[in-house]
């Protein structure tokens, strides 16, 4: 649960692992260069907050609030989204390290990633209505049962999703991502 209140901090190049993190509410916060991998966010709310070049690789995220919350070239390794607050949801992530990460079973409408790096990222069952992929490696990301409704693939590579198992009405591809829609029929395009 929560235990404190942090309204308008800046913390810059602070190592959470060897000093005491605080949990609680974050509001207006920022964080920057912070080391905060393998902790236990978990009832931890972050409101209107700033993460830039920090690692939260393998944090707990049980009950954690992310609202209006933004990653910049962070290292975001192994965590699972899909474990937080669903109320208010709300972040975008660019030029983000997204590698082994879950959103299983999210509403996460109109999330953006920009130039991610998202290897095996599972969206199993996620609803990513009018969400953006801008310039992201998917390499191996799972879509099962998602709901990609108008989402934006048309800079995004290393996808593979099936068609039939997915939602895709309204979604944008460009000509070569397209190729990643019919892997599964295992045909040759020359």
């Amino acid at each position: 649960m929560s235990d404190g209140y942090f309204d308008e901090q800046a913390y810059t190049a602070v190592d959470f692992g060897a000093e005491s993190w605080e949990n609680g509410e974050y509001v207006d916060c920022t964080f920057k260069n912070c080391n905060l991998s393998g902790l236990d966010l978990s009832g931890d709310s972050f409101s209107n907050t700033d993460f830039v070049g920090c690692d939260l690789s393998m944090s707990k995220l049980g009950h954690t609030a992310f609202k209006e919350v933004r990653f910049k070239d962070c290292k975001l390794m192994g965590l699972h989204f899909g474990d937080c607050n669903p109320f208010l949801l709300d972040f975008k992530f660019e030029g983000c390290v997204l590698d082994f990460t879950s959103f299983f079973r999210l509403k996460i409408k109109k999330t953006l990633f920009q130039n991610c790096k998202m290897e095996k990222v599972d969206f199993t069952q996620t609803d990513m209505t009018e969400s953006a992929f801008r310039d992201c490696d998917l390499n191996q990301a799972v879509f099962d049962r998602s709901v990609l409704i108008k989402c934006d693939f048309r800079t995004a590579y290393g996808y593979t999703l099936d068609p039939e198992n997915n939602s895709l009405k309204g979604a944008k591809f460009s000509r070569e991502g397209a190729i990643g829609l019919l892997s599964k029929y295992k045909v040759v395009i020359e």
